[in-house]
């Protein structure tokens, strides 16, 4: 029987630095203006490159999205701690969260409950020009609801046969959308789960539902299976992103995502500054008047 690999979990501490210096090294890098479009990689890339020229080619794309009123619809789903959040994250990063925004919607409420099901998604739809990243859609009937015994058997049959003709129907309306199902193997997800406990910054991901889910690893497959079965179509295909490695993960989706929507380098036009108004005499306040905040560094 093969030995289960141990990774040392990292402290917190370190990973906050890490994650800096991540954004530290992708300004730097934008600022060297050594920005080539959208290539194939060598094999020989590093990670902060590669990811700084795909966030880059992310904000053209954003530019794109908002002159022509585009409305794009992406959806993120997949096992818990299969580095959904990671993605979406480096992704928003770079852009203007007017025109990309996130949806990560709760439990829903009693009202909710009673309303269509589709309803509460369909008012986080995009307008034109606008781009949502949805943290979980509307495959919560057909995933964790199916599982756990949320939904009863009418509601979810109802799902899987109504859920390809609503996203049917948003496609011939002029949207893009596009999904992307995280997958992760059973070995990878445990030793994700278990630095998880361990790490303070980490913990408040792991839910009740999350420990729950885990051990329902084969139900959840089924599930899965079956709505690809009945959702993954040909206008609005499922897309599979090998989540096992995190970083391959993030790299891969977003140069798949920016492939998805036909763009052109739309790089924001240079800015003069006007010069600024003359002092005409205005006295301003006493700063002993302000409360500042205490400068401890």
């Amino acid at each position: 029987m093969a030995k289960k690999r141990r990774r040392k979990s990292a402290e917190p501490k370190e990973i906050v630095l890490r994650e800096a210096k991540e954004a530290a090294a992708v300004e730097q890098y934008w600022q060297t203006g050594n920005l080539p479009n959208l290539h194939k990689p060598r094999q020989t890339y590093k990670y902060i490159d590669e990811l700084a020229r795909l966030q880059f080619e992310l904000i053209k794309l954003q530019e794109w999205i908002r002159l022509y009123g585009l409305k794009v619809i992406v959806i993120f789903e997949g096992r818990d701690a299969a580095g959904k959040g990671g993605v979406i994250k480096r992704i928003v990063e770079s852009l203007n969260p007017r025109i990309c925004r996130v949806v990560a919607l709760g439990t829903p409420t009693e009202r909710q409950r009673g309303q269509w099901y589709f309803q509460r998604y369909v008012a986080e739809l995009p307008a034109k020009g606008e781009m949502v990243l949805f943290d979980r859609s509307w495959y919560n009937r057909a995933g964790v609801e199916r599982v756990m015994g949320f939904c009863s058997d009418d509601e979810y049959a109802e799902f899987l046969r109504s859920c390809p003709l609503f996203e049917e129907m948003l496609v011939r309306s002029g949207f893009y959308l596009i999904k992307y199902w995280f997958s992760v193997n059973d070995e990878e997800q445990e030793l994700r789960f278990q630095e998880r406990i361990r790490n303070p910054i980490k913990r408040w991901k792991l839910s009740p539902m999350d420990v729950e889910s885990r051990k329902r690893w084969v139900e959840y497959s089924k599930a899965k299976d079956v709505m690809f079965e009945h959702t993954d179509r040909k206008q609005t295909p499922w897309h599979v992103v090998n989540a096992d490695n995190k970083k391959r993960a993030r790299l891969n989706c977003i140069r798949h995502l920016l492939k998805q929507i036909p763009y052109r380098d739309m790089r924001p036009v240079e800015i003069d500054l006007p010069p600024r108004q003359p002092d005409t005499g205005y006295r301003r306040p006493d700063k002993s008047t302000q409360r500042f905040v205490p400068e401890v560094y």
